[in-house]
């Protein structure tokens, strides 16, 4: 089995977690090794499949603090190596930034913090990087529905390290124009659906996206087509032309009115929606996140991609993201996290929970 030496320092630990591969579907080594590393005197674990939750004893109020153990697909990026970049140091290597750096920071707390302000549910969950129906994190609170009874929550994504309130809701959408079939010799005696889907392309392009304030912070709107597909063979006009289009929206809308701005942009077309997810607004207003901002010396930002917040949301516990790496590094094959960010989170946390 894998260990895990918690009281080594943030650089090595993180190095040590991303050299544990834990591809979506295969954490298993890894939670085996939290698990283990985090059977202290002063926390109670339990074990789902390949999620880990370690609870303190300590009495009074519980929040959570979340990350995923699970990758995307290794690319040549391991093992994780420290590198020297411009005037600062990097880890590169596959889950430095996304999210393994925030699992470091959480064990690292976890194991020193024995006595903290509140009651702190440290969750590792697995399948994130996958299909929501197979999210680790929505499994948990399906079988253990006790964690749901949190005042707040803290999600370890990337941010690099500064605090991102909510997060935008996600809607895909196939746009589907209809031909009639014909030899492309005769194309006069058919319809060229891929033709008709140059109306499709030629509205999103030219789609002006709204920017939204929610609760204080902006959250910005976007619009896209992210697969086009469409003709059955080089001689054959085609008949249908699918184009698959996502939309990113604010998390003050509902289910009703993300599905209204796509009709209403396409009224004439065939609509065939896939995946919807709402947003999560940021909840800052509530004592406890401005509590924390206070202690962590934080101005918030919004959250333009969807993330696990939404799933705290539902269950109505504010929650904010707050992790080391910059998420736009997020499953690239040079992935590399900013050893500054992991000290920056762990003092943040460190001084909410512990001052």
């Amino acid at each position: 089995m894998s260990t895990l030496n918690l009281s080594k320092n943030l650089v090595e630990l993180t190095m040590d977690i991303c050299n544990i591969e834990s591809v979506s579907g295969g954490e298993a080594k890894l939670a085996d090794a939290i698990e283990e590393a985090l059977r202290l005197p002063h926390l109670t674990v339990i074990r789902d499949g390949n999620a880990v939750v370690a609870t303190t004893k300590t009495s009074g109020d519980k929040v959570i603090i979340a990350g995923h153990i699970d990758t995307v697909p290794i690319a040549n990026n391991l093992p994780a190596q420290l590198h020297h970049f411009e005037r600062e140091q990097v880890i590169v290597g596959r889950g430095s930034v996304d999210m393994k750096g925030g699992v470091a920071v959480m064990l690292k707390l976890a194991a020193e913090i024995t006595s903290p302000n509140f009651s702190v549910s440290w969750i590792f969950y697995d399948n994130e990087e996958v299909d929501s129906s197979r999210n680790g994190l929505g499994r948990l609170m399906k079988n253990h529905p006790q964690l749901a009874d949190a005042k707040f929550a803290i999600l370890c994504e990337p941010t690099s390290a500064l605090v991102e309130g909510g997060c935008n809701g996600t809607l895909r959408v196939k746009v589907s124009s209809r031909g009639v079939k014909a030899h492309s010799a005769r194309p006069w005696m058919g319809e060229n659906a891929i033709h008709k889907a140059s109306e499709i392309i030629s509205r999103l392009a030219s789609y002006q996206c709204q920017t939204i304030e929610v609760d204080g912070l902006e959250y910005r709107e976007s619009l896209n087509a992210v697969s086009i597909k469409g003709g059955i063979a080089g001689n054959v006009i085609p008949d249908l032309c699918e184009v698959e289009v996502n939309y990113r929206f604010a998390p003050s809308r509902s289910e009703q009115d993300a599905k209204s701005v796509i009709s209403d942009l396409f009224p004439e077309f065939d609509l065939e929606f896939v995946d919807l997810a709402l947003g999560a607004r940021p909840g800052l207003q509530t004592q406890w996140a401005k509590a924390f901002l206070s202690a962590s010396g934080q101005d918030p930002r919004p959250k333009y991609g969807w993330t696990d917040v939404a799933r705290f949301s539902a269950l109505g516990i504010p929650a904010i993201n707050y992790g080391p790496g910059d998420p736009s590094l997020a499953h690239a094959d040079n992935e590399n996290l900013p050893v500054g960010h992991l000290f920056d989170v762990e003092k943040g946390l460190r001084s909410w929970l512990s001052s």
